[in-house]
This record gives structure tokens, sequence and C-alpha cells, in this order.
């Protein structure tokens, strides 16, 4: 019987996880700093691929503003139920912050059908003018994120803390996210075709972690 050697601990394999990904990383760490460089690594721990590290971009300190927001406490908008699902939700409590989508919502569908519009271009007309609301996730819907800008541009809601866009797909993902740039707020994306729900997430557990880190917890 061949008795096979593995890591068991499960801090253990994600301690080595991190450690295979500066490792094969290299020379380009050296373009980001730690904090950004620590979302970097956790994008690429959840979808082990390395060209996020060449499509990310972070805009007009958007980590150190979605900070900010997190620690006061606040209400993140998600695109995707996927997304809140997949959020630390002992994480968010602990800074009186929640998250929330209204895909699913019964007045957004309904008014979404009378329309004849996506369920995120209506969910996001609600969402965005709600005065808790100061980060929006969205890794799902360019919809949602042309919504975003053109309710911004109108002067219709407050600028956000922070705006992660990270839309997938092949129409509009890219553009979406090219056009939301020339807003010049707090905003990280990954440019091209690429993101996605688990990408949203990544990136605010990036950003959530970095508080514990200073207030000395381990994760």
């Amino acid at each position: 019987m061949i008795i096979m050697s593995y890591i068991k601990v499960p801090g253990d394999i994600e301690k080595r996880s991190f450690e295979i990904i500066e490792e094969e990383l290299g020379d380009k760490v050296k373009k980001f700093s730690e904090s950004e460089l620590l979302i970097v690594k956790r994008i690429v721990h959840t979808s082990a691929d390395f060209e996020y590290a060449d499509l990310i971009e972070f805009q007009n300190n958007a980590i150190e503003s979605g900070l900010k927001a997190l620690e006061k406490g606040c209400k993140i908008y998600c695109d995707t139920n996927m997304i809140v699902n997949g959020l630390s939700k002992p994480a968010l409590a602990k800074y009186n912050c929640s998250a929330y989508s209204l895909v699913s919502d019964k007045e957004v569908i309904e008014e979404a059908k009378k329309e004849g519009l996506t369920r995120s271009i209506v969910g996001m007309r609600k969402a965005g003018k709600d005065p808790e609301t100061k980060i929006f996730i969205l890794g799902n819907a360019p919809t949602a994120l042309y919504q975003l800008k053109e309710m911004i541009e109108k002067g219709e809601i407050e600028k956000p803390a922070l705006v992660i866009g990270v839309p997938v797909g092949f129409v509009g993902a890219a553009e979406s996210k090219e056009e939301f740039k020339k807003l010049g707020l707090p905003y990280i994306t990954v440019n091209g075709r690429k993101g996605g729900s688990t990408i949203g997430v990544a990136i605010l557990h990036g950003i959530i972690y970095q508080i514990y880190k200073r207030e000395g917890f381990h994760v």
C-alpha cells in the first residue's frame, strides 16, 4: 500500500497556498502596495488564475476609502445573491456592516418585467438611493455598473465610498468597467472580460481582513 503524504490542517493549507502564490507572482509583487498585494493574492487564491495580477486596477485611494466605510459600519449592495452568500457574515457583523441584493426582490422583478429592463438595473435604482449603502460589489451585470454610473453623473445619489466593479462576460463587461473609470471615484476593477461574483467577494474580504490585521487578529 502506498501512503500519500499531504497537508491536512486547514490553516496550513491556506498558508502554503499563499506562499506558492507569492513565489509564482515573482517580480509582479513589486508593482503593488502591501494592501493591494493582499487583495491580489486573495483573488489568485480564489481563481488559481495569475492573469488577474495584470488585470486588476486600483483607483483613487479605493482600499482606504473602503476601509473607512467598513469601520464606520455600512450597507453593501451586491448585484447577485451569490456575492451576499459568499461574504463572511461574522466579519461584516463585527463592524456593523451588512450585505444585500435586490435581484430577487418581488417589487424589483415586477418592475423589471413591466419596463422591459434587467433586474440588475431596477435593483440598482432602488439600492443607489439608500443613503446607508456606501459600497457596491458588482460581479455579474454590466447593466448594473452602467446604471450606477448614470445615477452618479445625474447627481441622483451620493458618491459611493467604494465600487468593486468586476462584471464578467462578453457583452458590455469590459466596456462598462472602462466607462466607470471616467468618474474618478474609489474603484477596484479587473480590466477585460474576466471577473465574477467570487472575485468580488475575494476583493472585499481582502479589504476586511486588513482591518483585522490592524487590530491584531490573525486571519
